[in-house]
């Protein structure tokens, strides 16, 4: 029991090197879940730890990666003869029409061991996904297991073709994932769980970098807004009220404790009465930016209601407000940057950023937009591609605003550099280090005014 033991504090601590919050009752859980459950059936112990470590669905990819490095399907490799690339082909083609997972996973793991293997040390240096894939090619099998599943149920071609292929390209899917996890688990042998856990582990959606997620993690970022959303409301709105209970009124509160022979029983207290504030977005949606900024102005979109007005600006080298198409984008979020970009100008005589035009001609056409009761955010890099930063607009920018908060993506230390503005435009408005959906969060929580 020893050896499950380490097992089992090895992938809490790998999940809470990720980010999930585990406790000492959830690990003394999770023990007694694999004494119940017993190791002789790998899927029933993994959903039974899943029950009692995760806190959501949006940990449950996370967890399973980890979960296969610290409890494999096997050890070492299947491969007894030499594997020949078109007869695993076809065994793949057999597998993914019918279905039949527990072979695939058969097949990801010969095909790793015959296909993905590299270096020059006795049996390999390494296992590779990609190189396995890339041989294998998978994705190349659609139209001759289509073929197959017709064949096997009797049914013709027609508008079900498509369900057929969105069924298929799953199962493919499905086995691509196969294969990466045997690489990893064939990688975790040589090296050791706990590191190929630490820097092997694609990280949960809220801790992906926005200037390096692709399309799928911002897919999956821009679901996660809502439920966000709700937790920060939920926030913000016991900031207000505890906001509304104001501070103590001295003259008061002695006045009212002469009638308890001047001991002050009841603080009396100055009621507030806050007035919802107003809200500017400022964004810039050009290049990699473009993610980080599409995600803010979706959770703000959500965050509306806490607000008694929102309006939003999206810029490259240009500005336009763009208000107006966040209420289309609630139907299609993932349509928003093409709606944005679409629809506004933002562009120039060229197509490069250029805060100082595009922050000068917000200062200059939307001005009135900011008053006593606005906070301003700017969301974007500071990289100014070597123009002018017109430092005069931001000053008259905070100079109306309430505040003015500037979220920036790229990591601290590369603020100034190359065509970076960030340092000159943080003497002059608070700049915050922003590079993930957490890091958001949390700052949105801790600045929004209410």
């Amino acid at each position: 029991m020893t050896a499950v033991a380490e097992r089992i504090t090895g992938l809490v601590g790998a999940l809470r090197g990720h980010g999930v919050r585990i406790g000492t009752g959830e690990t003394v859980d999770a023990a007694r879940a694999v004494e119940a459950l017993g190791l002789a059936d790998r899927e029933l112990l993994r959903e039974g730890l899943a029950a009692t470590l995760l806190h959501g669905p949006g940990q449950r990819a996370l967890f399973d990666s980890v979960f296969d490095l610290y409890f494999p399907r096997g050890v070492g490799g299947p491969r007894e003869a030499p594997l020949d690339r078109e007869t695993l082909r076809d065994r793949l083609a057999e597998a993914l029409a019918a279905d039949d997972r527990a072979l695939m996973a058969r097949l990801a793991a010969e095909a790793v061991d015959g296909m993905g293997g590299y270096g020059s040390s006795p049996g390999s240096d390494g296992w590779s996904a990609y190189q396995t894939l890339d041989r294998l090619r998978p994705q190349t099998l659609l139209a001759r297991v289509r073929a197959d599943v017709r064949g096997r149920d009797g049914s013709g071609a027609g508008f079900a073709d498509r369900l057929l292929d969105d069924e298929i390209r799953g199962r493919i899917e499905e086995f691509r994932r196969m294969v990466a996890a045997e690489a990893r688990r064939r990688v975790a042998e040589r090296r050791g769980r706990d590191e190929i856990a630490r820097r092997g582990v694609r990280p949960t959606a809220d801790r992906v970098d926005f200037l390096f997620a692709n399309r799928d993690q911002l897919t999956e970022l821009r679901r996660a807004v809502a439920p966000l959303a709700r937790k920060l409301a939920t926030r913000l709105a016991a900031r207000r009220r505890r906001a509304a209970r104001g501070t103590v009124d001295l003259r008061r509160t002695l006045r009212s404790s002469l009638s308890t022979g001047g001991v002050p029983m009841r603080p009396v207290l100055r009621r507030r009465r806050p007035v919802r504030p107003e809200l500017v977005l400022l964004c810039d949606v050009s290049g990699s930016v473009s993610g980080f900024s599409d995600f803010t102005m979706l959770l703000v979109q959500a965050l509306h209601d806490q607000f008694s007005k929102v309006r939003v600006f999206a810029f490259v080298n240009r500005l336009d407000e763009v208000t107006g198409l966040l209420d289309h984008g609630r139907a299609d979020p993932d349509g928003l940057g093409a709606r944005i970009r679409a629809e506004a100008t933002l562009t120039g005589w060229h197509g490069s950023s250029d805060y100082g035009v595009a922050l000068g001609e917000f200062a200059e056409r939307y001005g009135g937009a900011v008053g006593p009761r606005t906070t301003v955010f700017v969301l974007g890099d500071a990289r100014t591609n070597m123009s002018d930063p017109n430092l005069h607009a931001v000053r008259e920018v905070a100079r109306q605003a309430r505040r003015v908060y500037w979220l920036n993506p790229e990591p601290r230390d590369r603020w100034g550099t190359g065509d970076s503005a960030a340092p000159a435009y943080a003497g002059l408005v608070a700049m915050h280090e922003c590079r993930t959906a957490r890091q958001l969060g949390a700052l949105i929580a801790r600045l929004l005014p209410v």
